[in-house]
Parts: structure tokens; sequence; C-alpha cells
């Protein structure tokens, strides 16, 4: 496998800049039953943090959310790759976007130090479709 690219959901919810934040919410999503393919947290402020929930299943997210008073802002779309990792792999990706004039406004990768990585791509709503087509999704 090269690598894999597909469309997925996230959320964005808030929380306190404390400790102990990220497990109270990760152990309530996995104990209800939510898969999370990615999750990334930032502060964005001096007391907050915004944390970024991409759930395998969104609408068991949307339920959950509602049910314990959590703010869920989304669903929204980004891709996802996960693929083998290649000298030039993340380029690669990059260059069938900008043939296709999508702008990528923000990115995260990572690889797993044993041949394979993963990358999350945000592009504008506005340009998700033709980001898509661009990779094949």
């Amino acid at each position: 496998m090269a690598y894999h690219i597909r469309l997925v959901d996230y959320y964005y919810t808030s929380v306190q800049d404390q400790p102990g934040e990220a497990y109270k919410l990760l152990s309530q999503l996995a104990g209800q039953g939510i898969n999370l393919l990615a999750f990334t947290a930032v502060p964005i402020g001096p007391t907050r943090t915004q944390m970024v929930l991409f759930p395998e299943q969104g609408a068991k997210l949307e339920t959950l959310a509602k049910g314990a008073g959590m703010v869920l802002d989304g669903p929204y779309r980004a891709l996802l790759v996960q693929g083998d990792d290649k000298m030039g792999a993340l380029a690669e990706i990059h260059a069938k976007l900008m043939r296709a004039r999508v702008n990528v406004y923000a990115s995260t990768a990572v690889t797993d130090g044993k041949g394979c990585f993963g990358y999350l791509i945000y592009v504008r709503a506005d340009e998700i479709d033709r980001a898509a087509s661009a990779l094949e999704v």
C-alpha cells in the first residue's frame, strides 16, 4: 500500500486548560464506544484548549455530546492520509493539490517510526470536493 486517502468529519470542542481535561474527554469517549481516527489539541487563549475530534462515526459522537451537554462545532471535512512512509510522500500529495489549485490551510503529519505515516489535511469547505477529486478519493 502506498497510501490511502479518505474524507473524514471533524468537530471542535473546548475545555478549561488544566491537567486532566484531555483524559476526562478521551476516557468518556472511549467509555461510550467512540473510536477516534485522529485527535489534536491546541491552546486558544490563556485558559482554554480547543480539542479537535475525528470520530469514526460522527452521528454517534453527536448523540453522545447532546446527552452529556458537550458543545460541538461541526461537522467539518478534512482529508486523512494513511500509508507507507517514503521520502517525498507529502510532496507528492501536495503536488496533486497544487495542480488542482487547492490551498492547504493547515496540516499535521506523523510517522510511526516503523515505515507508516498519517497525515491530516485541512482545506476550505468550498475546495474540499476539488481536493478529494485531485487525490482520487
